[in-house]
């Protein structure tokens, strides 16, 4: 306990001190080469030290992520109103460039408690061009919302259909190994995880194996046509077969005392024995306005002999996005994803609008008193909005409105309302 102890107190010192360094660095611009002339150094936007011939780079960057949830109804135990304040996301990045062909990233993420935990740890091999070839701690790549980074995605939380099966873009604390490329409209990667704990009866680890491909004929700021195609299976045994969501309320589970994460199917220890997912995804961004649309089905097989039935679930989600100031979202098709967006005002920052819709429901979820199997649903409504008020500070507002069919909490409640702040400082 000591030693715990003294590691987080170690860890969040140097934080501090890293931050403070950081915030410091913001105030100054441009670049600086020595003698040489050999070595760039730049301090807007993190801490940057480069080769000019880009053998060698390192960067120290992150992100601090400070949210307020307020919800009631469904989002929690007895439908009465709660709230918490958290940090939603505290991480330190390093990241840089070795011997021209070899990358490295490590982000630490400090949790709110002292904790803390590696969000990447990963060194990727680039001399095979177009190829990449990635190994270490790193999310698999499923999805297009879940691609894009944190920093910028258009709402305060992803897509709630993600919750059909969190392990198809979620490093689960183990370790991958990914290749992929990017070549004209282009971009796919295959990879295999080995999740942390995950092991049959013989103590060897069951991996999860992710593809995903995606053309984008039109690939650049405010002129994107994306297209893309996921597919994801896992080897486990004995899994529960059990489907939770926050419903895009991160708050619902740092609230320890009311916060609710309705239960979507039941788990059923031993009744399932294959799992799979497959994903599609379509976006569209003209200038200010941009638009994004997912597609997941998850399928879970029951053993033979079991007295289930297979699950199916399906989510799918809708979202509108537009900058009121005119400015368009970042894509790279390298990653398949969209990027920041640049306020052009310096003055006013940059204004977005965001609207998303979500759908889930599980078929054959569960079985009531009378031996009948039946569905359970849910659909949210999120609307939002996004101040980017420089290059590296965001506000961000959303309201949410959620409705379940055959799910409720403790008060019989089956619809909830929530809204979420967040301050997000990037550096």
């Amino acid at each position: 306990m000591i030693r715990t102890q003294k590691n987080a107190a170690t860890y969040s010192t140097f934080a501090a001190s890293a931050l403070a360094l950081l915030v410091s660095g913001q105030v100054l611009a441009g670049s600086v080469t020595t003698d040489g002339p050999d070595i760039t150094i730049k301090t807007k936007g993190g801490f940057e030290a480069a080769a000019v011939d880009k053998s060698f780079s390192f960067k120290l960057g992150g992100r601090i992520q400070a949210d307020f949830d307020q919800f009631d109804g469904v989002y929690t135990k007895n439908g009465k109103s709660a709230n918490e304040a958290y940090f939603r996301r505290a991480i330190l990045e390093l990241s840089g460039t070795l011997y021209h062909d070899w990358k490295y990233a490590f982000n630490l993420d400090f949790g709110e408690k002292g904790e803390s935990k590696w969000d990447e740890a990963s060194m990727t091999y680039t001399g095979f061009k177009p190829v990449n070839i990635k190994v270490g701690r790193f999310d698999p790549d499923f999805g297009l919302e879940k691609a894009t980074s944190s920093k910028w995605i258009s709402t305060i939380e992803r897509s709630m259909i993600y919750d059909a099966g969190e392990w198809v873009n979620d490093k689960q604390d183990g370790m991958g190994v990914q290749v992929s490329g990017t070549t004209h409209m282009f971009y796919g990667s295959a990879g295999i995880n080995r999740a942390k704990n995950n092991e049959d009866s013989n103590g060897s680890n069951n991996n999860s194996y992710n593809l995903r491909g995606v053309i984008a004929p039109m690939a650049e700021a405010g002129n994107v046509l994306h297209f893309g195609l996921n597919y994801a299976k896992r080897s486990t045994e004995d899994f529960d077969g059990r489907i939770r969501s926050r419903m895009a309320v991160r708050g619902t589970t740092e609230d320890t005392a009311n916060g609710n994460r309705p239960t979507f199917a039941s788990s059923q220890v031993g009744q399932f024995d294959n799992d799979s997912a497959w994903g599609l995804e379509v976006a569209y961004a003209l200038g200010p306005f941009s638009a994004q649309s997912e597609y997941l089905r998850r399928e879970i097989s029951a053993k033979s002999a079991s007295a289930m039935k297979d699950r199916q679930v399906d989510g799918y989600n809708v979202q509108l996005a537009y900058s009121l100031t005119g400015e368009s979202r970042g894509y790279k098709l390298d990653g398949g994803k969209f990027d920041s967006i640049k306020p052009s005002n310096k003055q006013i920052g940059a204004w977005e609008l965001v609207y998303r819709y979500d759908h889930l429901s599980v078929a054959d979820a569960d079985v009531d008193t009378s031996g009948r199997f039946y569905d359970t649903e849910a659909k949210v409504h999120t609307m939002g909005v996004n101040w980017y008020a420089n290059d590296a500070v965001k506000v961000s507002a959303n309201y949410l409105k959620a409705k379940t069919d055959k799910v409720a909490n403790t008060a019989n409640d089956d619809s909830g309302d929530a809204i979420s702040l967040r301050v997000q400082y990037v550096f």
